[in-house]
């Protein structure tokens, strides 16, 4: 079977109108798709930065798949949370980006967006905390009901993510 080899980090996030943020993370696949090594979903630690905006991670990914055909190719699935004072968790933001098809290493940019509720929700969510959240995390990555969600941006997440790409031309998997 062709092997696609995931080595990388994510790096941290930037433009969230939060501090103190975590990311939990996870990569979703078709059904043609085998995870041989690695673990499909994670959480990095809490960062609060001290100068600028930028929290920093460095959460390692190192996945490795087998596969019979390009169908569902990987996908990482991201949400960013803040933690207040009081160690509360709120959602900071969704986000979704395909891992790269093309061997090497590649430079990732996620922009995510959080879904807005209505105007008791957003005045909820300023003085109180939470926020309104998916109750069906597939939404993010499916498209199909996403398009009446009314949403607001919030930052962005920096991932490296090198490919490298196995037994691809043997098995007869054209990319």
């Amino acid at each position: 079977m062709a092997e696609v080899h995931v080595i990388g980090q994510i790096i941290g996030a930037k433009g969230f109108s939060e501090s103190s943020l975590f990311c939990k993370w996870g990569i979703h696949t078709g059904g043609a798709w085998k995870l041989l090594s690695g673990i499909r979903e994670g959480q990095t630690q809490v960062d609060t930065p001290q100068l600028g905006d930028m929290a920093y991670w460095a959460h390692p990914i190192d996945l490795h798949f087998a596969t019979k055909g390009l169908q569902g190719w990987p996908r990482l699935h991201l949400q960013v949370w803040s933690q207040d004072s009081f160690g509360r968790c709120q959602l900071a933001g969704y986000g979704f980006c395909h891992v790269p098809s093309s061997p090497g290493t590649h430079s990732i940019e996620c922009v995510t967006w959080r879904p807005l509720g209505g105007w008791r929700e957003q005045l909820a969510r300023a003085f109180v905390g939470g926020g309104p959240q998916l109750l069906h995390s597939d939404v993010v990555y499916s498209g199909a009901d996403r398009y009446r969600l009314h949403t607001a941006s919030a930052g962005t997440v920096y991932m490296e993510l090198n490919l490298i790409l196995r037994n691809f031309g043997r098995y007869g998997v054209e990319c």
